[in-house]
């Protein structure tokens, strides 16, 4: 169980320090993004991008950490409607929605895993992996249409692990009563890596890191962004897990350097799934972004990584009432 005092949404003071930075940052930027404007140095096109970026973070912060603060059930409600609008994206992309029995399967999937993160259910949460990958391997043999059988069952068997299970840890971490600052982190991390990885690369430079998956990452800026956001994890999990056995400086490096390369593998996923596709962006719903799945694709691995490592050692909720709505 993560520790906590007692208090309401801004009890911990690692939750009032992420949202006051979080707010310093947005309005340093577009102060920056203005006078960056005001120079006239920048390219008509790029000043565009600079503030179509800008706002649709206005419109993201709230999205993304205010339902956190709002409480548990606000938490898992919005880590579903964003695995749904991912799935949405990757469905269209691929075109499995074609396939209407499977996207439905996977639908009530991830409503089901949701429903099992709301419940404080750990058991059906943990097996519904298992039992919606052999569902969904033979829900569509009924129609008897064994041409392209291993395609679509294998692309709607990754939608589920990738929007339905892994995103649904996220969710899970609100059952316990000190999940605020942990999520809030994790959040902010996966922003914060990419944004090391873009500033070290373009800086330094040097050879790139897969020029076929994603031309514009380098080397340099996968090391940064590493080294940036190992020691922000570090630093600020040392406040969060003070006084617990993830208090162990190696263990706080270890869960760094994993949000950092989790957060980068989850990016090169999605780049390899566009690349196959031949797309750019796999949406269009955030100007200067992409796609919500463009935007959110890091937390696919690193909230299912970091939620496993915390729960070996702590466990999430574990005083928490548990089957509440089911029991």
């Amino acid at each position: 169980m993560i520790p906590h005092p007692p208090g309401g949404a801004f009890a911990h003071p690692v939750t009032t320090g992420i949202i006051l930075a979080t707010l310093a940052v947005l309005a340093l930027s577009g102060l920056a993004i203005l006078a960056i404007s005001k120079s006239g140095r920048a390219e008509p096109e790029f000043r565009k991008e600079l503030w179509l970026r800008w706002g649709s973070w206005c419109v993201l912060l709230p999205l993304m950490l205010g339902p956190v603060l709002l409480g548990r059930e606000w938490t898992i409600a919005a880590v579903t409607v964003l695995s749904l609008f991912c799935y949405r994206e990757y469905a269209r992309a691929t075109g499995l929605f074609r396939e209407r029995v499977l996207s439905l399967v996977i639908v009530l999937g991830i409503l089901a895993v949701n429903f099992a993160a709301l419940d404080h259910w750990y058991g059906f949460f943990t097996a519904l992996w298992p039992l919606m990958a052999c569902l969904l391997a033979v829900c569509t043999i009924p129609l008897d249409r064994p041409a392209g059988y291993i395609q679509r069952t294998a692309l709607a068997i990754l939608a589920f692990m990738l929007f339905g299970a892994g995103l649904a840890h996220l969710g899970y971490m609100a059952n316990d009563p000190g999940y605020r600052p942990l999520v809030l982190l994790l959040l902010t991390a996966v922003a914060l890596n990419d944004v090391a990885a873009f500033t070290c690369g373009k800086l330094i430079g040097g050879a790139k890191l897969l020029p076929a998956t994603s031309p514009n990452k380098t080397v340099s800026g996968s090391l940064g962004a590493v080294v940036v956001t190992t020691t922000l994890v570090a630093l600020v999990g040392a406040a969060i897990f003070r006084g617990t056995p993830l208090a162990n400086p190696v263990w706080l490096v270890a869960m760094g350097a994993l949000v950092s390369v989790a957060g980068q593998a989850g990016d090169l996923l999605l780049s390899s799934i566009k690349r196959d596709l031949g797309i750019k962006d796999m949406g269009t719903v955030l100007p200067g972004h992409g796609g919500v799945l463009d935007r959110f694709n890091s937390l696919l691995l690193v909230a299912p990584a970091i939620f496993h490592l915390v729960q070996y050692f702590l466990g999430f909720g574990l005083t928490a009432p548990t089957r509440v709505i089911t029991g």
